[in-house]
């Protein structure tokens, strides 16, 4: 996740964090991608039901109730190993976890537990009346999804006529509530034309925050996966992101822009501050080396459905143990769970561009399941880096 408003726009200095120690614990959320201990966010795919049918889920979800989900009573016990273990988000995914009979509840046990609680959703299901009950059980930000600027676009991609205006109108009704709300948007063929209008629709519909995100062609995304971009593509893509950041900051609009799942955009912008602003580029060179890059499997897990933990949300076919067996907390920090231990050191078993790689400390080699997708080996390249060879040299 790389904070394109915070860096490109001059929002935070390199001293903001080191102000709270750089403590994952007291950091504010906004800083929380700069902490030093690491302790790791959790994406929990709490149900794999949907509503919606997306070309792109990681998850392959369906509209089917699966049968081995987590009890109410094994996730309470979950969170509590969690918020013990020092984890400062657990974010809420799916499927649509909207239709978890009891997530306003975990939620709610999540606040409770002094845990950071983030819900990602397609946005269809919230109503007035929910945002009033995401906003009463003090919710910490709702991640809703557009993947286009028009119906046209966003239903085709989401399989589902009307997903746009139910998804916009939930945005519209968390902003009345007072529920801090965001748009996420996925980067593909089909949609990267529509980066401009999704802008236009951020400062039409005031809403403060949103979180472009690199394709990742995983689960049902592995029969798309033709629809990523090429690597002049992405660049140009990243060039308006920019762009239309910085309009925005000059604008007096405090809107936060983020990119996710391609750590490359980092040395791109840094590269691009170089050029225009050096001064600032050393600021952001020692910010992104705090970010520290892909952070599968050191300040990123996923917990699926039925308890199965992974690296990360898309690295699905790698499991480390189940939280059913034995808490997170053990799992995630047992040595002989060999895969840890070589992400956490993972300069020692990278190979062909990423070993060479200059922007090796502020990458980390990208996404591993991304390599490992498109190769069958996880230490090679990330086929994403749209950086050339004598950019990287």
């Amino acid at each position: 996740m790389i904070g394109i408003s915070k860096l490109y726009c001059g929002t935070v200095e390199a001293s903001d964090p080191l102000r709270y120690g750089r403590h994952s614990g007291r950091l504010p959320s906004d800083l929380l991608q700069f902490s030093a201990d690491k302790r790791p966010v959790i994406v929990w795919n709490c149900t794999r039901r949907c509503n919606l049918s997306c070309m792109h889920c990681y998850s392959a979800s369906d509209n089917r109730q699966a049968d081995d989900e987590l009890t109410t009573a094994e996730a309470k016990t979950m969170i509590d190993d969690l918020a013990a273990f020092g984890c400062p988000v657990l974010l809420f995914s799916g499927g649509e976890p909207l239709l978890r009979d009891d997530v306003m509840e975990l939620i709610g046990y999540a606040r409770r537990k002094k845990m950071r609680a983030v819900l990602s959703t397609n946005g269809t299901a919230i109503t007035p009346a929910v945002a009033e009950q995401l906003a009463g059980i003090d919710l910490n930000y709702a991640g809703i999804s557009l993947d286009g600027a028009s119906a046209e676009i966003n239903d085709k991609f989401r399989g589902c006529d009307g997903a746009f205006e139910k998804a916009l109108a939930g945005i519209r009704h968390c902003l009345v509530a007072g529920v801090k709300v965001g748009l996420r948007f996925t980067i593909n063929r089909q949609n990267a034309r529509d980066i401009g209008a999704i802008f236009d629709l951020i400062e039409r519909e005031n809403i403060p925050r949103v979180c472009f995100y690199h394709l990742v062609a995983a689960g049902r995304g592995g029969q798309i996966a033709r629809e990523q971009l090429s690597a002049s593509q992405t660049r140009d893509v990243v060039d308006q992101i920019l762009t239309r950041t910085r309009r925005l900051h000059e604008a007096g609009r405090p809107v936060e822009v983020l990119t996710v799942d391609n750590h490359a955009d980092g040395p791109y912008l840094y590269m691009k501050l170089l050029r225009e602003n050096p001064a600032r580029a050393e600021d952001v060179y020692k910010l992104l080396r705090m970010n520290g890059g892909n952070n599968s499997g050191v300040g990123i897990g996923c917990i699926s459905w039925d308890g199965s933990v992974h690296p990360d949300q898309f690295w699905r076919n790698q499991t480390l143990g189940n939280v059913r067996a034995k808490p997170f907390s053990e799992i995630w920090t047992d040595p002989a769970t060999a895969l840890l231990p070589q992400l956490r050191s993972r300069g020692d078993f990278l190979q062909g561009r990423c070993r060479q790689c200059k922007f090796l400390d502020i990458c980390n080699g990208n996404l591993r399941a991304r390599a490992e997708q498109a190769s069958g080996n996880i230490w090679a390249d990330d086929p994403a880096c749209y950086l050339t060879d004598d950019e990287i040299k």
